[in-house]
């Protein structure tokens, strides 16, 4: 996935790892980074998030804002 995808830095990934939670049981892991990049695209441009870069996620696995 190309970088320019991503709206925070690795050093603000590290930040905010602390807080994400790890290793739901029965539930798919995906990339949190991926996921987090997804929401503040949607936040900023108001678009729904099924309208937005598949390269975020499925639908079905990220939250809807």
């Amino acid at each position: 996935m190309p970088e320019i995808l991503f709206w925070l830095r690795e050093a603000q990934m590290e930040r905010l790892r602390p807080r994400l939670l790890d290793k739901i049981r029965g539930v798919l892991q995906v990339d949190d980074r991926r996921v987090i990049s997804g929401v503040v695209l949607v936040l900023k441009s108001g678009c729904r998030w099924v309208d937005a870069p598949a390269a975020y996620g499925p639908v079905k696995i990220t939250p809807m804002v």
